[in-house]
């Protein structure tokens, strides 16, 4: 058995998650490619091993990196992110859409994200406070034609990772996806940096709707590289 178990309750996660990076394969870059990317992802179940689920995910997405250029390997991972629900966009698209003000857009989604600090997770003011001043959340922070948005952590963990001292830790329990977060507790794992790029989808579908265009994501920061937390730019369209 490998050290961090075997696939349990987290299986539905990573069975989800594989039909949608599937899906997104066959959309992005067709089926061929998509056949020898996802080689061997039917032997894995829910008796599989998660250290070796892990590893198969590093080789798949070598695979994709080599069978494809770069831009399109993005796009498949982007695509494979969980998205915000477009429903709960719908506010901010409108909002933008009367102003055409990303400004007053930012405001009001940090406004939103302080009152889910307080009124779903229930933290303390101080807390709040900190995680305010190191940018991070839902709305991200705007510098000339880019928004550089800091993750919060997992929401279950927000607590323990301010008071976690240990820096293997912490990034260990910060990020919001479960297969980084496994990854993270096997010694010397490697983790392709494409798979950050799921993560920062999620930021590109928050963007795209309010936009109604097309936006960049760059990788910035993460925690499989080293830091304590996962930061992105998003580049905003040229204004015409």
């Amino acid at each position: 058995m490998g050290l961090v178990g075997k696939m349990s309750d987290e299986f539905d996660f990573d069975k989800y998650w594989l039909d949608k990076f599937s899906k997104c394969l066959d959309e992005t870059v067709g089926e061929q490619i998509r056949k020898e990317v996802m080689r061997g992802s039917r032997d894995i179940t829910a008796q599989s091993d998660r250290e070796e689920v892990l590893i198969w995910t590093d080789k798949a997405l070598e695979r994709l990196a080599n069978l494809t250029d770069e831009n399109k390997a993005i796009e498949v991972m982007s695509c494979s992110a969980c998205q915000y629900s477009k429903e709960g966009l719908q506010k901010f698209r409108l909002l933008y859409e009367k102003t055409m003000d990303i400004d007053l857009v930012l405001e009001r989604m940090q406004e939103q994200f302080e009152s889910f600090l307080k009124d779903e997770l229930k933290l303390p003011n101080n807390l709040i406070e900190e995680i305010t001043e190191r940018n991070m959340g839902f709305a991200g922070i705007r510098e000339g034609n880019k928004i550089i948005a800091t993750k919060i952590p997992k929401s279950a963990f927000v607590r323990d990772w301010f008071n976690e001292e240990d820096s293997n830790e912490k990034r260990a329990i910060y990020c919001h996806c479960p297969r980084i977060r496994d990854a993270l507790k096997i010694p010397e794992n490697t983790i392709h940096l494409l798979q950050c790029f799921c993560g920062g989808g999620h930021y590109k579908g928050i963007w795209e709707e309010i936009l109604q265009q097309p936006v960049k994501v760059e990788v910035l920061e993460t925690v499989i590289h080293g830091s304590d937390v996962c930061k992105f730019a998003i580049y905003l369209p040229e204004e015409k």
